[in-house]
């Protein structure tokens, strides 16, 4: 994983729940590659066909609250988030994207100065940067760092067990 990485912003409110990142209708009998065509739907239609691989989501509050559903983690990597940066995330959620290898990153200032289409920066275990101004972030512990760097939980696994 680059220590340091740039992409567009893609700004969400408060209490995005895992049905709106994926909603119950599209989660059976789909593979992920359609399923991905149908994430937001029920907030932001068009946001599925805009979000480009390296773009970020940025949001307020409580991201990913909701039912425990592993697929709204997998449709964002499907999508090309990069990642996922909020006020605060629902914990199941929080431990699901790590499983996917989805870097998710806590900040409470960025959601309120930033607006949608700005180039943000992150600089890993340092900052993140926007239209000038630094944000401070938490430091990604060296675990975690390798899970996400392999791709999740189960690639890091079989990766560190020899496993191919």
């Amino acid at each position: 994983m680059d220590k340091a990485f740039s992409g567009r912003v893609w700004k969400l409110r408060d209490d995005i729940d895992t049905d709106i990142i994926i909603p119950t209708q599209y989660l059976a009998d789909i593979g992920l590659e359609e399923m991905k065509r149908y994430a937001f739907q029920p907030l932001r239609p068009e946001l599925a066909g805009q979000i480009q691989p390296g773009d970020m989501i940025v949001a307020g509050k409580n991201f990913g609250c909701g039912s425990s559903r592993e697929q709204a983690a997998e449709v964002l990597v499907a999508l090309g988030v990069r990642c996922v940066i909020a006020k605060s995330f629902a914990r199941i959620f929080f431990r699901n994207a790590i499983n996917n290898g989805l870097l998710l990153i806590e900040n409470g200032q960025l959601h309120d100065f930033c607006e949608e289409g700005d180039l943000v920066t992150v600089r890993l275990n340092e900052r993140i940067e926007c239209r000038g101004r630094s944000f401070s972030i938490p430091r990604i512990p060296e675990d975690l760092f390798r899970i996400l760097d392999d791709g999740g939980l189960v690639k890091s696994m079989k990766k560190r067990n020899g496993i191919a």
